[in-house]
């Protein structure tokens, strides 16, 4: 008997970016009712933007992404890249609806409770992971040009930034956009969609 493999759909996120947080809300609902498993990719909001006319505010945040991002490559070397997933869900559930500070003390409790070792937490100032960040932002980056950011999906050869959506959808309503999101991002030609945001993340 021939079993079917399931669809891989690799996933490049920020631990910082609230819309890559809400994505990839969705992309976990969508594990849920398709046959598709994510495997995530870290990326980096302060590679994509070095060198950019940016406020200063803005450039000193994202710089704050490098420490858990070095966490997430330390995690990936040290355990697998299966624990990516348990350990940006730990991360982004503090960033996010928690609205807790990037600082060590959540990175660490994010680290225990994706029971990953708490020496992990050390890879925030260790400038040593910076290469294997920036090699696999540059992979992500590459396959969909430098006009957009985080998230990136690539899925059976077709890449795409987004989708850019709030609230996360769940159930058959997750289901029902990744079958849209494939079907426009599969045809041959087809480059954007897009309008305005008139709103805030909702993390609700």
């Amino acid at each position: 008997m021939i079993v079917a493999m399931a669809t891989i759909a690799d996933f490049w996120f920020d631990t910082l970016c609230p819309w890559a947080w809400l994505t990839s809300r969705w992309m976990v609902e969508v594990e849920q009712v398709r046959d598709v498993t994510v495997r995530w990719r870290p990326m980096s909001l302060a590679i994509l933007n070095e060198g950019r006319d940016l406020p200063e505010d803005y450039i000193a945040r994202i710089a704050l992404g490098w420490g858990p991002m070095r966490v997430c490559v330390a995690a990936e070397r040290a355990h697998g890249p299966e624990v990516l997933g348990p350990l940006y869900t730990a991360l982004g559930t503090r960033f996010h609806p928690g609205q807790l500070p990037n600082d060590r003390a959540n990175i660490e409790a994010a680290i225990a409770e994706a029971g990953l070792p708490a020496a992990l937490a050390d890879a925030i100032e260790d400038t040593s992971y910076d290469e294997a960040v920036r090699a696999s932002h540059d992979e992500g980056m590459a396959l969909v040009g430098q006009d957009v950011g985080t998230p990136i999906i690539r899925v059976d050869g077709a890449a795409f930034f987004g989708p850019v959506v709030t609230p996360a959808p769940l159930g058959e309503v997750a289901g029902r956009l990744w079958d849209g999101v494939l079907l426009v991002a599969q045809t041959p030609g087809f480059y954007e969609i897009k309008r305005t945001r008139d709103v805030r993340p909702s993390f609700g």
